[in-house]
């Protein structure tokens, strides 16, 4: 296995033990399918759903080359939402799954910023990779689903309860906020800005400030200032992720304090 196989092996079973928690019954394009939780029986389906996918984005690009009047972009987002797939690498790895939103604006907005058609061929080739890139995302945490390595999508909501628990939902929390912004809702992925900094991080400041109240400050700033100015500034998405990673090495640090805090504990009673 290459070493990008192994990073990307790490990184989806990682956010696919994060990821067993949906809001509500339903994400936020619709309901979740069953066939998230038997998803090696539906890769077949799925790589016929990213041939598709890849058809009708190029029959849209090939439109505006051709200079079709009736083109309309948001069937871009219509085919998109249309496939299972959507939802498959949705609840598996929201990284990716942002990337595919991304690629579909990168596409969208060159062609109604009547880009030359170069332009347009290079965000259509983002898009492709991007879609071919979760289908390899989809089929690892496909092979550790199978191997029960990974619990199925639940569809009600399990509060986390100890410290490095909640620590690992914010970080599930910051990559779906930028899910949210790849998707244009710029207000929904603010808005779970703000509910995870008063819903979660607060809960874990106390114990955070007795080991580094420096990194607590910090933390608070990303959540209070730097991530909602990222967003309402409308830096990309790659702006807004390099402001969501950063802000997860510094919970990483926080996690092990509060595993730390949590083993102290348990020594003392």
């Amino acid at each position: 296995m290459t070493t990008t196989l192994k990073k990307m092996s790490a990184l989806v079973f990682a956010s696919a033990m994060s990821l067993t928690v949906a809001s509500g019954n339903a994400l936020a394009n619709g309901e979740i399918g069953d066939h998230v939780n038997n998803l090696h029986a539906h890769i077949a389906e799925y790589t016929e759903e990213v041939h598709w996918l890849e058809s009708k984005f190029g029959g849209v690009v090939n439109a505006y080359e051709a200079k079709d009047a009736s083109l309309n972009t948001d069937a871009l987002i219509e085919y998109w939402e249309e496939v299972e797939f959507h939802s498959a690498i949705e609840t598996q790895y929201v990284p990716i799954y942002a990337s595919i939103w991304q690629g579909i604006y990168g596409v969208k907005m060159a062609i109604d910023g009547k880009q030359p058609i170069k332009v347009v061929r290079e965000e259509q080739e983002k898009l492709n990779h991007a879609l071919w890139q979760a289908l390899g995302a989809v089929k690892l945490a496909s092979q550790y689903q199978k191997k029960g390595l990974v619990d199925v999508v639940k569809t009600t909501e399990k509060e986390p309860t100890t410290g490095p628990e909640i620590i690992d939902d914010i970080k599930n929390r910051l990559d779906r906020v930028v899910a949210k912004y790849a998707e244009q809702l710029h207000e929904v992925a603010t808005t779970l800005v703000h509910d995870t900094y008063l819903q979660r991080f607060e809960g874990v400041e106390g114990d955070l400030i007795a080991k580094d109240a420096a990194l607590v400050e910090d933390l608070e700033k990303d959540f209070n200032v730097t991530l909602p100015q990222a967003i309402s500034k409308d830096k990309g998405v790659n702006g807004v992720r390099k402001v969501v990673e950063t802000m997860q090495a510094k919970l990483d640090r926080a996690r092990m304090l509060l595993v730390e805090a949590e083993k102290s504990r348990k020594d003392v009673f």
